[in-house]
């Protein structure tokens, strides 16, 4: 129980480690925010297409039997996984500049992701297999095929943590990618899963608390008859909980990049303390 303590206070260091690095270039927030703005875009229009072509309201807008609707849903995971992996490999890519001393530029971001959107699209086709077979198995097993999905889910994310920083540092095949990141997991301890879903837990819980506060305030402030003051504090809610997600992800991307630049290397990048560093991503035998 130590050990468990001590992993995730050491996690939580280089989660504010992360903080550091982004604190020292905020304009690794400009790639999720384009990330976020692009997959909206995505998912209405392939809702709109779907709803005019009648896949969402006819008999065959059923998950029970293969149908066009899941032609359709596999599309939808292939575009939507090739445009956060695209933007996602270029954020780390840019995180992984970062801790190595450079000062990368969005366009130089993506400029490196292009380079290597052959790798990007042929793991996307990857991840979008999974999950459609992830959701057949689930719909045909009932409660037994969920657990299972959520198991092989947890499973995949693990394997395939690093893949993003791979395919951003190496540009190796998807295939030869996901084999290196479950390599490189079993190097790192688990940190990397225990960060990540720190990361998680606090974005979770600050969105939360925000989430309260705006809603249940414009509430009283409408009963008390502050109309304005109300939607202002809405909006402000609002607001605060996109650039929440934004940090979320620029954090995600910084902590992916300092998980893959130690596996790899040996050394702790540029930015984070040594001692730290080494003791979170002990090698297995040390």
């Amino acid at each position: 129980m130590p050990n468990v303590v001590s992993r995730f206070a050491r996690s939580w260091q280089l989660i504010q480690a992360s903080c550091n690095v982004l604190r020292a270039d905020k304009a690794l927030l400009i790639l999720p925010a384009l990330s976020g703005l692009a997959t909206t875009a995505l998912a209405i229009g392939f809702v709109t297409l779907a709803m005019l072509n009648g896949i969402l309201t006819s008999k065959s807008g059923s998950l029970n039997v293969f149908g066009p609707l899941h032609v359709w849903l596999f599309c939808w995971y292939v575009v939507q996984y090739f445009v956060v992996i695209f933007f996602n490999t270029a954020l780390v890519g840019a995180a992984i500049a970062l801790l190595n001393g450079d000062r990368p530029t969005v366009g130089a971001a993506f400029k490196m992701a292009l380079s290597h959107i052959a790798a990007i699209l042929g793991y996307a086709v990857i991840s979008a297999t999974i999950g459609v077979l992830l959701q057949a198995l689930a719909e045909r097993l009932g409660l037994l095929g969920r657990l299972i999905e959520v198991m092989l889910g947890l499973t995949w994310t693990a394997a395939t943590f690093l893949v993003v920083p791979i395919l951003a540092a190496e540009g190796i095949g998807p295939w030869q990618a996901i084999k290196r990141s479950t390599a490189l997991l079993r190097k790192t301890w688990g940190e990397n899963l225990i960060g990540n879903a720190g990361i998680s837990l606090a974005t979770s819980m600050i969105s939360g608390w925000v989430g309260v506060i705006g809603v249940s305030g414009a509430m009283v402030l409408f009963e008390l008859g502050h109309p304005v003051v109300a939607v202002t504090l809405l909006c402000a809610s609002a607001s605060t909980l996109l650039l929440i997600v934004l940090v979320a992800a620029a954090l995600s991307a910084i902590y992916a990049a300092a998980v893959y630049h130690y596996a790899v290397a040996g050394v702790p990048p540029t930015n984070f303390d040594g001692d730290l560093i080494r003791g979170a991503f002990a090698r297995r035998g040390t």
